[in-house]
């Protein structure tokens, strides 16, 4: 069986192995193809860390690279509509249009946004700083703060760096507690682990357990042991009581090697005083027996790992949460232990080449929004571009992302790019955002580049490395996206450091293969070299996760810090959140499909067939109260705006919640994207609103949102006309 190493053979039979980079899985892959065309893509048995396993977006690499719609070339926005443009002029045209921004308004009237396929992509992610410093903006966004930014930083601030992220070692444990994720959708999320189901059925298998609270009974609540529903955004609350609970039931390990590395230990045996059980089971529809329950049988376990992810991340207390789910770990002495938390060691560990992050350094121009790592909070990016005065965003930047559906309230960010004097998008499509680009530089499609996963290494439930060749040769007027960078880094930036053009020389010639093999060098694992990735394209198997501290805590002094004031500082806003608390509104969350990942996969028609995924999910009672039937269309409303959507009556959902699907809303005007347009939903983004954000990170809060409902059914003319006033407890 040949593995590609080079362009191969038109016509003739090869197999080639690679890592899938449709989501943070990494599972292996085996591809047959004929030099030309994809033949099959199925899983790679011989890959250490997947073992075979694949789930069904990995045929969607073939229908990207294949897609019709896909763009090869430049293109540029006329009165006449896109027309083809050469690479040489398109950069041109990007550098004189950024250049001149800049040049009337100040380098940060630039805005620029990164989106989640970055992190998928080697050469991206080993370049992306020659075009960041090219640009020279201090006005940078990305879908960090929509995703995972209270993972960064608490991480930073407990262990000193934004990416030592420590994960479940889910291979091990004997009780996982799940808040707030749905594994088996996302293959991990910030815990990058290939076939989720097997991996909780090991749990069981082992007389284990898995416990899942949410609002939802998702596709991993159904296989979970047991599974509670929680109203969105109480979360906070739960693990207040949690923690509470801990300490009352004599619980805490205050001696263990781990807890003499956290100073301010001591601490936080007052940090839940007030929550008791029995002062949340109300908000939060878990009774405080249950939550005993929980906490002796988490406690009492041989190993256990509390889990907690985009539940309670993009919510109101997203960092809070987040906070008190790492503490929990803490305290009952499961970080860096067997069964626990522990931390990756990947052989290529970005945290030693890159800086530990900071926050709020400084703040957004109009909604005085703190940092992070020199990036701004998304929810900040239309007030950016719309409200006038000194630094107002007047030219952008899109690199691969689709903020118009990924962000809150899309349709203010929708008009406030249709406002920009110039923009730009690094994209294959021309999509609900790019639409608005007077050039997009579209690159290779994934099956054109060389693989290595830079990211997702470092959150593996299980040590291993693997490279990946291009399995087809691009043609001559193509670009790499590392390409892209450095033709505009050499227009924008001629006077850069020697070091820095030195750097991109090098890259031009080999390629960001070097990069790689410099990564590898200086790494944990000296046995791993780039001659030894060739040799073994499965992939190289180092090993289960093991005991990582005192060394992985970057702070100088090789502690903890625990940082408790900062965080103790948002109980006045938990206080405040009970009291106001109102138990009959109806709360919006979002969900996530195996078939899907955000808004980039609905073009492609084997991962869309089926029935619609984008109804409005809502429990029977809820349902009832409203006089609304299954399958009929509903007027879903918010603060920004509202949505007609199909319903899809069931009792996954606790009442008072309703659930739409993210990355829908395709519907827009000029989207060039057949197979998403047949399919286009509605965008759960119109509805969150950029006003709701964890104020404590500045992280966006689209999960609890308030929204009224409002049934409607079909007149004579074929349009929907509504049958019921809004029921009590809706926004006024």
């Amino acid at each position: 069986m040949a593995t590609t190493t080079a362009a191969p053979t038109l016509g003739e039979a090869q197999t080639h192995f690679r890592t899938c980079t449709l989501c943070e899985a990494m599972c292996g892959v085996e591809i047959k193809h004929d030099g030309e065309k994809v033949l099959s893509i199925k899983g790679d048995k011989n890959d250490p860390f997947s073992q075979g396993y694949i789930c069904p977006k990995a045929t969607a690499l073939q229908d990207l690279h294949e897609d019709p719609d896909r763009l090869r070339q430049p293109v540029e926005r006329t009165v006449d509509g896109w027309k083809s443009v050469s690479w040489p002029e398109a950069l041109d045209k990007v550098a004189a249009g950024i250049q001149s921004i800049q040049q009337k308004y100040g380098q940060n009237a630039l805005g620029v946004y990164l989106g989640n396929p970055n992190v998928h992509n080697m050469g991206g992610m080993l370049t992306i700083k020659q075009l960041l410093t090219s640009l020279k903006t201090r006005s940078r966004f990305s879908a960090t703060s929509i995703d995972q930014l209270p993972h960064h930083i608490i991480s930073m601030h407990l262990f000193g760096h934004m990416l030592r992220i420590p994960v479940p070692d889910v291979n091990n444990t004997q009780y996982m507690l799940i808040i707030g994720g749905n594994p088996l959708a996302s293959n991990g999320s910030i815990m990058t682990a290939p076939n989720m189901r097997q991996k909780l059925k090991d749990i069981k298998a082992r007389d284990g357990k898995v416990v899942v609270v949410d609002p939802r009974r998702t596709e991993t609540a159904d296989i979970a042991s047991e599974h509670h529903f929680i109203r969105p955004a109480t979360d906070v609350l739960l693990l207040l009581a949690m923690l509470n609970e801990i300490y009352t039931q004599g619980y805490a390990k205050l001696d263990t090697r781990v807890a003499a590395l956290a100073p301010e230990i001591d601490r936080l045996v007052l940090f839940a005083e007030q929550y008791t059980p029995e002062s949340v089971a109300d908000i939060t529809g878990i009774t405080a027996a249950e939550i005993k329950r929980i906490v002796k049988e988490f406690c009492e376990a041989e190993s256990s790992v509390c889990y907690g992810r985009m539940g309670i991340s993009v919510q109101e207390f997203g960092l809070l949460s987040q906070y008190l789910s790492m503490v929990i770990n803490i305290v009952t002495g499961r970080l860096d232990e067997v069964g626990g938390l522990m931390f990756p060691n990947p052989a290529v560990d970005v945290v030693n080449s890159s800086g530990p992050g900071y926050l709020g350094k400084r703040h957004s121009r109009v909604s005085n929004l703190p940092d992070f790592n020199g990036e701004y909070p998304v929810v900040a990016m239309a007030d950016e571009m719309l409200v006038e005065g000194e630094g107002q965003l007047k030219g952008f930047v899109t690199v691969a992302g689709n903020p118009v559906l990924s962000t809150p309230n899309g349709e203010k960010l929708d008009e406030a790019l249709s406002q920009l004097e110039f923009m730009v998008s690094l994209d294959y499509f021309v999509t609900e955002t790019s639409r608005h680009a007077n050039i997009i530089l579209p690159p290779v499609s994934p099956l054109e580049r060389d693989h290595y996963d830079i990211t997702f290494n470092g959150f593996a439930v299980h040590n291993v490395a693997k490279y990946s060749p291009a399995l087809f040769e691009k043609t001559d007027d193509t670009k790499h996206d590392w390409e892209i960078y450095l033709g505009l880094a050499d227009r924008l930036d001629k006077d850069a450091p020697e070091a820095t053009q030195k750097e991109r020389a090098a890259t031009k010639a080999f390629g960001p293969k070097f990069l790689l093999e410099q990564g590898l060098k200086y790494g944990p694992h000296k046995d791993v070299t780039f001659e030894a990735l060739v040799e073994n394209p499965h992939g190289i198997d180092l090993g289960p996760l093991h005991r990582m501290l005192p060394e992985a805590i970057k702070h100088a002094d090789k502690q903890i810090h625990l940082h408790v004031d900062f965080y103790q500082s948002d109980l006045a806003r938990v206080k405040e959140m009970v009291q106001q608390y109102n138990s009959n509104e109806i709360l919006l969350i979002g969900r996530r499909h195996v078939r899907s990942n955000n808004s980039w996969l609905h073009n492609s028609h084997r991962l869309v067939k089926g029935k619609s995924r984008c109804t409005l999910m809502l429990h029977p009672q809820t349902a009832a109260q409203h006089g609304i039937a299954d399958g009929q269309d509903v007027r879903v409303t918010s603060r920004v705006s509202s949505v007609v959507i199909a319903t899809e009556v069931t009792d996954e959902l606790m009442p008072g919640v309703v659930s739409i699907p993210h990355g829908f809303g395709h519907g827009r005007k000029g989207v060039k994207q057949k197979i998403a347009q047949a399919h286009a939903g509605v965008s759960v983004n119109d509805l969150t609103d950029e006003t709701l954000i964890d104020q404590l990170s500045g992280n966006a809060a689209v999960n609890g949102v308030p929204v009224q409902l409002e049934a409607l059914d079909m007149g004579v003319d074929g349009l929907s006309i509504a049958t019921e006033t809004v029921a009590e407890g809706a926004l006024a």
